[in-house]
């Protein structure tokens, strides 16, 4: 029965990727002609690949709270690969992901379509960074990042580095606090974390195995950002974040040299 599970899901998630090869072979034969499609019919097309993307994934689904209706600067936790088609299925947007993911078959080829900004971590690039991001949400598109820098086992988070926020402040746009937790048979899943040295064939491989587990994704309430340091804004958002998967609240408190260094 593991074995026919596996393989029936794993003959949907090519199908999907087939789906996407279709897409993408659209999008660059659009660019040969001339015809290159702008940056928010990509991400359309992009968010409805996460669509199916996520169909074909061994998880049900659950939103708690609303969409923003106006574009913000995005902050998640991060857990799994399997983040970036959760929350990409949601609305259009733009993804900030390590390097790694451009060479992705498929996916990261969309992701580059979609205007995802690839970061190399310890590149020492923090200021064109900066510059990336203040960019995107000055042209009104929304941009989602894992501020944590790496993904975590789901029991905890990992200090949300400021820096990565600093171009909400340059631009007056509001955060919004995503917080996106993994459940199976009620407790934390061990098994969709994607940590470590694992790869992403055995990881999928043990998901498929398994019978469907939950995901819950928390839509919290926006920060504002106007004429906040951002290690304060960066500690706000991490705050909501841990309260919605651990129900733990803590007062905000930053050192005044932990500001000036975020």
């Amino acid at each position: 029965m593991p074995q026919l599970r596996v393989l029936a899901r794993l003959t949907r998630l090519l199908l999907v990727l087939l789906l996407g090869m279709l897409m993408a072979s659209v999008i660059a034969l659009g660019e040969r002609l001339g015809l290159k499609a702008s940056i928010e019919r990509r991400q359309r097309w992009s968010c409805l690949f996460m669509k199916r993307l996520v169909a074909a994934l061994p998880f049900k689904v659950r939103v708690i709270g609303q969409l923003p209706q106006r574009p913000m600067l995005w902050v998640s936790n991060h857990v799994s690969w399997a983040d970036i088609p959760l929350l990409g299925m949601l609305q259009p947007l733009s993804f900030l992901s390590k390097a790694e993911v451009r060479h992705w078959p498929v996916a990261g080829w969309l992701a580059e379509k979609a205007g995802t900004l690839f970061i190399r971590r310890g590149g020492g690039d923090s200021q064109r960074l900066r510059e990336q991001i203040s960019t995107q949400l000055g042209e009104a598109r929304p941009l989602l990042i894992f501020p944590e820098g790496t993904t975590t086992n789901g029991h905890g988070l990992r200090t949300f580095h400021g820096r990565l926020l600093a171009g909400a402040i340059d631009q007056g746009v509001a955060v919004q606090p995503v917080a996106i937790q993994y459940l199976r048979d009620g407790v934390i899943d061990p098994i969709a974390p994607f940590i470590g040295d694992d790869d992403l064939v055995s990881h999928l491989l043990r998901l498929f195995a398994q019978p469907r587990g939950e995901v819950c994704i928390h839509l919290l309430q926006p920060i504002a950002s106007a004429q906040k340091e951002r290690a304060v804004l960066a500690l706000q958002a991490q705050q909501a974040i841990h309260g919605a998967l651990f129900g733990v609240e803590e007062a905000v408190r930053v050192p005044q040299r932990q500001a000036r260094a975020a």
